[in-house]
């Protein structure tokens, strides 16, 4: 008789633990989600271009990527990769007198 209480209120005891930590988990991971549609919605909804341009000496898909990601939300490193994804780059080497697809954003 007395194991059965002793059962009971253990099971009532984690019941209540983890009724808690749903709790908890639901409340942050519901705060994080709000957060990042709250900047989502920050963006400027800007369009989409294109343009080609001739690399020159010194160039490279850093400077590319500073200049022309102005207002498309991307972080350097994602603009870069579009880049390559773009122009069918597999490294991120390039050459003078070649020609590059850019996209770059304007409202």
């Amino acid at each position: 008789m007395r194991t059965r209480r002793t059962i009971r209120r253990h099971l009532r005891n984690l019941t209540v633990i983890l009724l808690m930590i749903l709790a908890f988990c639901s409340g942050f991971f519901g705060h994080t989600l709000l957060n990042a549609r709250a900047e989502e919605k920050a963006r400027p909804e800007w369009n989409r271009y294109y343009t080609s341009v001739q690399i020159r000496q010194g160039d490279s898909l850093w400077n590319l990527a500073d200049k022309y990601r102005q207002g498309s939300g991307y972080s350097r490193q994602e603009y870069i990769d579009e880049l390559k994804r773009m122009n069918g780059l597999k490294s991120e080497q390039l050459h003078s007198g070649e020609y590059l697809t850019v996209v770059y954003f304007a409202e």
